[in-house]
Formats: structure tokens, C-alpha cells, sequence
């Protein structure tokens, strides 16, 4: 009889803080790495396919090292394919967003995950929101509404033009199918090794990608950098999602998300800055207000909860 799996001990909470902090910044960086590949012409579904693969070669030396088999709890298979193809949607998602909004706006959108993670959390039977993080949430999206700028979509739709209207369905899509992996992560699969619930996560994204773009359900979705710049971008993407994206499922078990996951908005802040060194791109005034209430409200809210 197998001994069941042991629930590892959270880490303490200043390494777990300065982890995502790390991990954060990296994604900001991916995220301007990719709005760079994308203008230089890269294909969607290659830029994904590009950070899956060195994601999928790091996690998949770490198995051989450790000689972990390739072997799932029974009845885990399903989550694990689940899991899967939410972060192939989530990438996807994410990286169109991002190829038609200023990267900060797409990541404010991307980092509202926390509540609707508490949110799915309470849904699915655990603990109700509280009045107090209630009326933060509130806060939160009268924040969404004034970094959107939802009163110049109301007065003239057509000057924010079409791609802002999907590139926010985009942001929102990828934070809702986010928080479902979380969801499904912490809940059904914490009895699997996390090096290899990643790599088979990664896996999964990776033959997504790969049967979408023989398929042809993303026109140019495989197109090729048209210069050095856009390589070098599609080769920082993968870099830094690789490195990123696995430190952050790998240690997922142990950093407490539920108290912790608000210090990755730091994200949007790290990608407003790097956006506008690499990619000029700079939010009005009132958008950097609107940015500053989503991520106090976010951080506040994930602050004030109990461990």
C-alpha cells in the first residue's frame, strides 16, 4: 500500500513574498518581451510554443535527475488534462490581450485572479467573502472602470477602437481560466509531484498549440519574426516565462496563495515601467490612478485575510 503523499509546509512568509516578487518581475518582463516579438510580426500560437518548449525541457531534466516516473494518482488524470488546457486557453488569452493593449492594462486585467479565485473558492463551497472584502472588491472595480476608460467607450466607442474591446474580453478571459487552474491545482491535484503536475501541464500546452496551429484556428498564428528584434524578443519570452512559470508552480503547495497571491500585483508595476523603457508606451494620468485603486484594493484585500 502506497503511504499517502505529505502535505508540504508553507514556506515562511518573507521567502514565499520575496518569491513572487521574483516571479512577477519575470512575467512583466515576458510580457514586453512578447509585445516586441508580436510587432515584429511573431505568430501567436509560435510565442507560446516557444516558452512551453524551454519550460518543458527545464521540468522534464529535473524528472530525469530525480527519476520521478510519469505516473498520476488514480483518478487524477482528468485535473491534470483540465489544468492543462486552462493554461493553454490562459496563454493564449493573455498574449492576445496583450498584442492589443498598453501591457500594464492587459496585467491590471490578468491580476484581478485573486478575487475571482476567492470568488470560484466560495462557489465551490469555501469560505464567503466578508462584507469588508466585499466593499474592497467594489473598490477594485471602480478602479477597472477608470483604467479602462470606460466613460470614453460610452461618449466614442470608435476612437478606443475595436482591439480594445478584445484585448479587455482577452485580459478578463485569462484571469477567469487562471483561477480555475489555481483552483483545480490546490484542490485535486496537491497528492501529485509538483515538478511533474508542471511538466505535464506544459505538456499539454505545448501539443494544444502545436494541433491549433496545423489546424489553422489562429490565421498566422506560426508566422515567423520578421527582423532581429522580434527574435530577440521571442527569445527573451521563453526565457523568462521558462524560469518564471516554473518557479511558480513547482513551489505553488508551499506559498500559501490564498494570503500571498496579491503580491504578484506587482506585475502591472514592473510592466508599466519596463513597457515604457523598451516599448514607450506610458498611461495617462487618470489610467495610472485608475491602475493604483485595482492593485491597493487587490493587495489590501488579499492582506486582510487570516492565515
Amino acid at each position: 500500500m502506497t503511504p499517502p503523499a505529505l502535505t508540504p509546509a508553507p514556506l515562511p512568509r518573507h521567502l514565499a513574498i520575496v518569491l513572487l516578487l521574483s516571479v512577477a518581475c519575470l512575467f512583466a518582463a515576458n510580457h514586453v518581451a512578447a509585445r516586441l516579438a508580436f510587432d515584429d510580426g511573431t505568430g501567436l500560437l509560435l510565442a507560446i510554443m516557444a516558452r512551453s518548449s524551454l519550460a518543458l525541457l527545464v521540468l522534464g531534466t529535473l524528472l530525469a535527475i530525480k527519476r520521478t516516473p510519469l505516473q498520476l494518482p488514480a483518478g487524477s488524470w482528468p485535473w491534470q488534462l483540465g489544468v492543462g488546457l486552462l493554461i493553454a486557453l490562459q496563454s493564449l488569452f493573455l498574449y492576445s490581450a496583450v498584442a492589443r493593449l498598453p501591457v500594464a492594462v492587459a496585467l491590471l486585467l490578468m491580476n484581478t485572479f485573486p478575487i475571482l479565485l476567492a470568488l470560484l473558492t466560495w462557489a465551490l463551497g469555501g469560505a464567503r467573502p466578508t462584507l469588508r472584502a466585499t466593499l474592497i472588491m467594489a473598490v477594485i472595480l471602480v478602479g477597472l472602470v477608470v483604467v479602462l476608460d470606460v466613460p470614453t467607450w460610452l461618449a466614442d466607442p470608435a476612437q478606443m477602437g475595436d482591439d480594445w474591446v478584445a484585448g479587455v474580453a482577452f485580459g478578463i478571459g485569462a484571469a477567469a481560466v487562471f483561477s480555475c487552474a489555481l483552483w483545480i491545482t490546490d484542490r485535486r491535484l496537491a497528492r501529485v509531484s509538483n515538478t511533474l503536475r508542471t511538466f505535464l501541464t506544459m505538456g499539454v500546452v505545448l501539443l494544444s498549440m502545436l494541433v491549433a496551429g496545423v489546424a489553422g484556428l489562429v490565421p498566422g498564428g506560426l508566422a515567423l519574426p520578421a527582423s532581429v528584434s522580434g527574435w530577440s524578443g521571442l527569445t527573451a519570452l521563453a526565457l523568462l516565462y521558462g524560469i518564471g512559470f516554473s518557479m511558480l508552480f513547482i513551489s505553488l503547495p508551499r506559498l500559501n496563495m490564498a494570503r500571498n497571491a496579491p503580491v504578484m500585483n506587482i506585475e502591472p508595476v514592473a510592466s508599466l515601467v519596463l513597457g515604457y523603457i523598451v516599448l514607450g508606451q506610458m498611461l495617462g494620468p487618470t489610467q495610472l490612478l485608475g491602475g493604483a485603486i485595482v492593485l491597493g484594493g487587490i493587495v489590501v484585500l488579499g492582506l486582510s485575510r487570516r492565515a
